[in-house]
This record gives C-alpha cells, structure tokens and sequence, in this order.
C-alpha cells in the first residue's frame, strides 16, 4: 500500500511512501488512517520511501489501532450538538450563517451534500460556513470536499478556509470524482 499526501488531493504521486502487506496487517491499517512514522529514503532498485517505524494511526498508539471498528461497522446515530454558525459580526456572511442555524442546522460530525447550478452562490455559502466554524469551534477538524468544481473555485477554497481542501476538478475524470 501507499500513504498519499493531503496536498495532492491523494492523488498518486513520486513521493508517495509505501507501506509493506506485513505492516498493513501487523497494524490492521485501512484506507483513510492518518499515519505518523519514521520513513526511509528509496534504495538503488526501489523507487518510493518506505515506511520503516509506524508511531501513531490517527494520533493513537499504534497497539491500541490493532482492534479497531471499522467505519463501516460502526453505528450511525444522529448528531446531538449542534454547530452554531451565527457569529457577532455586522457582515453579510453573518445573514447566511443565521438562516442555516434557522432553517437547516448543522451538527456536529454530520455530512452535508450541496447541489446547485454554477454561479449560485454556493462555493460562498461553504465558505460562509467553514469560516464560522473555524471561528467559533477551533477545536473542530475541517474537511471541506469540492467534486467537480471549476479550478479557480478550489483555489479560492483552499486560499480562504483553515481546513482541508480535498478536491476533484470538472476537467478530471469521473473515475477521480469517485476515487476522491
């Protein structure tokens, strides 16, 4: 297997690290985990860095990652704290922030699918909310998800939100969109 880095958008890349069939069972790693190691440069006939000493999988031991749930065997249960995204601020981004909290509160863990024409307003409208939940909850981890975006817009996003940006632009294939 390999690790993929957060600043290609995972994509496969020549710095990618690879991980050897006998760590990814030792340690019962799966696609998504987040890994913190100690890796080593290519040899002569090798042509990626390997991971060499794991230290931790999703900021965890990694002993205590060995009997780990898988998501998909987890239980889905309704979020139970609510992100507020009204802020004191005398600004237009307040106004969208507001009507959220009124008609479609966000809570905590929760995914959100946002379809709309082009030029409707919704990169803005992410943004609007990425922001107030970084102002009002810096404790939150942020991961904002962009398929199928104008390039610019994703630039925009990554420029403006403190967060992940993960993305799949139009101009990339649909098997991208998917694999994102």
């Amino acid at each position: 297997g390999f690790l993929r880095s957060a600043d290609t958008s995972y994509l496969a890349g020549p710095d990618d690290i690879y991980v050897s069939p006998n760590q990814i069972r030792r340690f019962n790693l799966h696609t998504g985990d987040t890994i913190e190691g100690t890796v080593r440069v290519p040899k002569n006939d090798e042509r990626y860095f390997a991971l060499v000493r794991l230290d931790s999988i999703n900021g965890d031991h990694p002993e205590v990652c060995k009997h780990k749930i898988l998501f998909e065997n987890l239980t889905p249960l309704f979020p139970t704290k609510q992100f507020k995204l009204e802020r004191d601020i005398k600004a237009e981004e307040n106004l969208t922030s507001r009507a959220i909290d009124l008609v479609s509160p966000i809570g905590r863990g929760q995914r959100a699918l946002l379809v709309a024409p082009p030029k409707s307003g919704k990169t803005v409208m992410l943004q609007n909310i990425a922001h107030a939940i970084t102002a009002n909850y810096p404790d939150a981890e942020l991961i904002v998800l962009l398929i199928d975006e104008r390039p610019e817009e994703v630039t925009e996003m990554s420029r403006s939100v403190r967060g992940e940006v993960v993305s799949s632009t139009f101009d990339e294939p649909a098997t991208r969109h998917v694999q994102v």
